[in-house]
């Protein structure tokens, strides 16, 4: 039975809650039945309480059997990664410097999931500071692979049906990398969807919260919950929000076209990533076409390490400085002391190519309903190491909202990812051309 019910989709499981068809006591149990079988191995989690998930169900069971309305989430456990502050368990940041962190209260992004019904069914491992240093998380793909990061926990904690879902974030590659590398459905929408108010901040420029799920319509379903302003993000934007789940499961006015982008990485991509695309566009026919856009964007690379690195030296600086040299990595010391040493100018004239960047696709998006570009190099390399995130750091430092999705398979049959990327502040028409993609080429 465990089994059964992990293999239902958030919505699934949703829907048989909600009309008292399943306890939200009994799914959650399946997910730490689960966790207890795989995550000896996995280590998606770093801090996961049985006792008080299960306190969570039962208290929404009998809101259920009360009578009481309950939310589109409601018995639905939602891993988070261990950059939000949750009131119920430490947020450590995947830093011994953080070690017993206990926040006062959730974060906006778990205050907004534990509204709308969901169990918080622990906090799962980032890599340092959501920065490179690795955590203990193993792919559960191949245990010997990385799982991505630096939501690693995350992804794999939805890989291996621990949690039908999960939430991240993204200043360079994150979410995308960790999904693509797990095999999994990762949204980074578009920047400034999701408050960040009571999350770690590395870079307000560049930070984005975003979603892992098992399908498309789960991806759309939480963000349906998460997305909306926060008058404590002034990023966040005071706008009536899509309704991202119905959209998704709209047909398209007409069939969507994709615009196959070569940036200036494509050359970076391995030999069989790169096959692996082209034949993929080539099966797609007229409903792609080829865009380069190489010479426009070769400086966007460095101007994002820039933006993120300054960001960085300026939120992470006096935290590291609390600790010697062995409370944190010497990557992480390297990037703080390359950001304390960029001007001011350099820094501004960044953040201002980020604005032309951007700009610069709105032309791609008049014509086409979305940008295909593979999510990573590769499939996940072997060893600790949580791989390269070139092929997300053009849509990180832009703000457009960007989808992992699960269609193709490398080395050794492991997931290799598709990226579709949006135009700025369309994630719901992103979601549903991505809905059409999926369908097409299962059609095939």
């Amino acid at each position: 039975m465990a089994d059964e019910l992990i293999e239902l989709t958030a919505l699934e499981a949703a829907e048989r809650i909600a009309i008292g068809e399943l306890s939200a006591e009994d799914y959650v149990g399946a997910c730490i039945e689960r966790i207890a079988a795989a995550d000896g191995k996995v280590r998606a989690f770093v801090h996961h309480d049985p006792d008080n998930a299960l306190a969570q169900a039962r208290a929404l069971d009998e809101r259920r059997d009360s009578g009481a309305p309950v939310g589109p989430l409601h018995g639905i456990p939602v891993a988070i990664k261990d950059i939000f502050n949750t009131g119920d368990y430490p947020t450590e940041c995947g830093s011994p410097l953080l070690k017993g962190r206990r926040p006062a209260r959730d974060c906006a992004a778990v205050a907004r999931l534990r509204e709308a019904g969901a169990v918080i069914i622990g906090k799962t491992v980032t890599t340092e500071f959501a920065y490179f240093h690795p955590g203990a998380t193993r792919n559960p793909r191949d245990l010997e692979r990385t799982p991505g990061g630096s939501s690693s926990g995350s992804a794999a904690a939805v890989a291996a049906g621990m949690a039908p879902l999960a939430i991240g974030s993204q200043t360079n590659g994150s979410v995308i990398r960790p999904a693509a590398f797990c095999g999994v459905y990762g949204l980074k929408p578009t920047h400034g969807t999701i408050s960040r108010n009571g999350a770690l901040i590395l870079s307000r420029a560049l930070d984005h919260v975003g979603v892992f799920g098992r399908s498309l319509a789960d991806t759309a379903l939480i963000l349906d919950v998460l997305a909306g302003h926060d008058p404590e993000d002034s990023d966040t934007r005071a706008l009536a929000a899509a309704d991202f789940l119905e959209t998704l499961a709209d047909e398209p006015p007409r069939q969507p076209r994709l615009a196959f982008v070569r940036t200036p990485v494509w050359d970076k991509a391995d030999a069989e990533t790169r096959a692996a695309f082209e034949a993929l566009v080539a099966s797609l026919g007229d409903a792609v076409a080829t865009v380069d856009a190489s010479g426009d964007y070769f400086a966007a690379w460095d101007d994002h390490r820039v933006v993120m690195s300054v960001d960085m030296a300026h939120n992470l600086g006096p935290i590291v400085a609390r600790g010697d040299e062995n409370a944190s990595s010497a990557a992480l010391r390297a990037l703080l002391a390359e950001g304390s040493n960029v001007s001011a100018v350099r820094y501004l004239a960044a953040r201002a190519a980020a604005s032309r960047y951007a700009a610069g696709f709105d032309g791609i998006f008049d014509e086409f309903d979305a940008i295909i570009t593979p999510a990573t190099v590769g499939v996940a390399p072997k060893g600790t190491a949580t791989g390269s995130p070139l092929f997300c750091t053009l849509w990180s430092l832009t703000g457009l909202p960007a989808l992992a999705l699960p269609l193709l398979t490398g080395e050794g049959g492991m997931p290799l990812g598709v990226q579709l990327v949006g135009a700025r502040g369309d994630d719901a028409r992103l979601l549903r051309t991505a809905n059409w993609l999926v369908a097409a080429l299962a059609s095939d």
